[in-house]
């Protein structure tokens, strides 16, 4: 990373971790702008992906991205009593704070983001395994959880063992009744084969499917694209989705492991 701009050119202040671990690169930064908008903000980011969490330290409780926010409505609307929740990927742990009063299970497969986590941006709960994420959901009861939820990024992007169709079946014999699966993923939407590819695979296992996309200036960037897959109708309000708009399934194929 460069020490003066982040990756969307952004001027960095006060670098407070660098280093590379076994799984990432990882770095914490304060910057007074963060994607056009002044302030003070702590960034957790990995080296040339996406920030993958950010802290607005005046407004604390606020969540800053959109995903999470899109996320959490599509939580709120599809199981309002949901309780317990298996969640792929910690971050800075956002979605897990929100709902610090339901039942969540995160697994991450890098302890140095949990410790960040905790020690730069505030995340005080005590249920983060450490392990991957696939083999800690195969030990879990049948039937436990109410929402599995993807949300891993290597170098390369979300791994192929977290989109394959056996993974999906794995997650489908976890979900309780009604439950539901949701993925956050990064790609190139319409032109995306690997994005129509997954969402061809979830649909082979759960009758209901949707998708999401941020939009972006040029075609060929990088989006967040959210997938959920249901046994049943999904339901959501579009202004509630923050700034995301479906996004019509294309050709695809089967993904395996």
């Amino acid at each position: 990373m460069n020490r003066d701009m982040d990756h969307s050119g952004n001027k960095i202040g006060r670098v407070w971790f660098e280093e590379r671990t076994a799984h990432h690169e990882i770095a914490v930064y304060d910057t007074m702008e963060l994607d056009g908008e002044k302030g003070r903000f702590r960034v957790l980011q990995f080296s040339g992906e996406a920030t993958q969490g950010a802290l607005d330290l005046k407004r604390p409780e606020r969540i800053l991205f959109e995903y999470p926010r899109a996320i959490i409505h599509l939580m709120e609307s599809n199981q309002a009593a949901f309780e317990n929740v298996f969640l792929i990927g910690h971050g800075i742990g956002t979605i897990a704070g929100y709902f610090a009063e339901k039942s969540f299970k995160v697994a991450e497969l890098d302890e140095t983001v949990v410790q960040l986590s905790r020690t730069f941006f505030g995340y005080n709960q005590d249920n983060v395994i450490i392990g991957d994420g696939r083999a800690l959901l195969a030990g879990e009861a049948d039937r436990a959880y109410d929402y599995v939820i993807v949300d891993a990024f290597t170098r390369e992007g979300t791994p192929r063992q977290l989109v394959s169709l056996e993974f999906f079946c794995l997650i489908q014999q976890k979900l309780s009744e009604g439950g539901a699966v949701i993925l956050n993923l990064m790609g190139r939407g319409e032109r995306d084969r690997l994005i129509h590819a997954i969402m061809l695979t979830l649909g082979e296992l759960f009758a209901c499917t949707k998708a999401f996309i941020l939009p972006a200036d040029g075609a060929a960037d990088l989006q967040n694209i959210i997938i959920i897959g249901s046994d049943k109708p999904i339901a959501f309000q579009a202004r509630q989705m923050a700034g995301f708009v479906e996004l019509e399934p294309g050709q695809g194929y089967i993904i395996r492991d």
